[in-house]
C-alpha cells in the first residue's frame, strides 16, 4: 500500500471533516465560468440598451438614458415585439395540443419495444442538423414542393389558395407566409413539449384515474378534473422550452417567412448592417424580460419539478 504525503492526507482530513469546503472547491471553476461569460455578457447587454445613438454622427453616445428604450414604442418597433411574442404564444399553444395525445399514449398505454420507438421518433429529429431541417422545409412548403403537389393531387388546391389568400397570415406560398413560419416553428421545437409532459403524466398515480372511473366521472371529467392539472407542471415546463425559443429564433423567420423581421432579425439588422448597437441591445433585452416574467409564473405553478 503506497504512503499518502503529508498534504494530501492533511487535505483530506480537511475535506472529510468539512465536505462544504469540498464542495464549493468543486462548484467554484463552473460558476466563475458562468459569471463571466453568461452573466458578464448579459450585464453588458443591459448597459450597452442605456446608450444611444447620436442622430448627426451615428456614433454611440455613452451617456445613460432611456431613450433607446422609448424607441422600442415607436410603431415599427412595436410591431416586431408583438409579432415574435403572438407567434411564440401561437407555437406554444399548437404544441401542447399536438403534444398532448403523443404523449399520453407513450405515458399510458406504450410498452417495451413501442416505447423505445417512440423516444427514438421523438428524439431522432433532434439528431440531424438544425439548418438542414429548415431548408428542407422551405422546399417542402415552397409552390412547386411536395406538399402543393400532394394537395392538387387530392383536389385540394382551392382550399389552399383560399388559406394563402388570407390577409396578414397568407402569402404566394407557404414558404413566404407567416403559416409557413408557424409550421416550421411547430416542427423544430414540439419535442421540446413532448418530453416533459410525458414525463409529467408518467406521474399522474393510475389509482386516481381508477377512482376517478368508480366515482361515475365520464372520460371528459376525468381528463379535465384529473389528469390536465396533474399534467399542468410538464405542459408548463414545456412552454418554457417552446416560447423561449420562438421567442429568440433568428434562422427560421430568415429563410421561412415573409419579410415582416422577428426580434432575432432585428437585434441582427441593428448591430450588424445598421450599427445601432444600443437599439440592438434593448431588443435583445426585450425576451430576457418576457421569459424572466414567464419564468416567475411558470416556478409559481411548479413547472420545474417537470423538468
Amino acid at each position: 500500500m503506497l504512503a499518502r504525503s503529508p498534504l494530501a492526507a492533511s487535505m483530506s482530513d480537511l475535506f472529510w471533516r468539512r465536505p462544504r469546503v469540498l464542495l464549493a472547491i468543486l462548484l467554484l471553476p463552473p460558476l466563475l465560468w458562468l459569471g463571466v461569460v453568461y452573466v458578464g455578457s448579459l450585464l453588458a447587454l443591459l448597459i450597452q440598451s442605456f446608450f444611444s445613438i447620436d442622430e448627426f454622427t451615428g456614433l454611440i453616445k455613452y451617456e445613460f438614458t432611456l431613450k433607446t428604450y422609448g424607441e422600442l414604442l415607436r410603431p415599427a418597433n412595436f410591431d416586431i415585439i408583438l409579432r415574435t411574442t403572438l407567434m411564440a404564444a401561437a407555437v406554444t399553444i399548437a404544441s401542447v395540443i399536438v403534444a398532448f395525445p403523443i404523449a399520453f399514449y407513450a405515458a399510458r398505454y406504450a410498452r417495451g419495444r413501442m416505447k423505445a420507438f417512440f423516444y427514438l421518433a421523438v428524439m431522432l429529429p433532434l439528431w440531424s442538423s438544425y439548418l438542414v431541417k429548415v431548408y428542407a422545409w422551405k422546399m417542402i412548403l415552397a409552390k412547386e414542393g411536395i406538399l402543393t403537389w400532394a394537395v392538387d393531387g387530392i383536389g385540394a388546391s382551392a382550399v389552399l389558395n383560399a388559406i394563402l389568400s388570407l390577409p396578414v397570415i397568407g402569402g404566394n406560398s407557404l414558404s413566404v407566409s407567416y403559416i409557413g413560419t408557424f409550421l416550421v416553428f411547430l416542427y423544430v421545437w414540439l419535442p421540446y413539449m413532448i418530453l416533459p409532459l410525458q414525463a409529467s403524466l408518467e406521474r399522474v398515480p393510475v389509482n386516481l384515474l381508477e377512482a376517478s372511473d368508480d366515482l361515475g366521472a365520464t372520460r371528459r371529467q376525468t381528463l379535465r378534473h384529473v389528469i390536465l392539472p396533474l399534467a399542468l407542471p410538464g405542459m408548463i415546463a414545456g412552454s418554457i422550452f417552446t416560447f423561449s425559443l420562438t421567442l429568440g429564433d433568428y434562422i427560421i423567420p430568415q429563410i421561412v417567412g415573409s419579410s415582416r423581421n422577428f426580434i432575432g432579425q432585428a437585434v441582427y439588422a441593428h448591430q450588424g448592417t445598421a450599427g445601432n448597437i444600443p437599439l440592438a441591445a434593448a431588443f435583445a433585452v426585450v425576451p430576457i424580460v418576457i421569459m424572466g416574467f414567464y419564468l416567475w409564473m411558470a416556478k409559481r405553478r411548479g413547472a420545474f419539478d417537470a423538468l
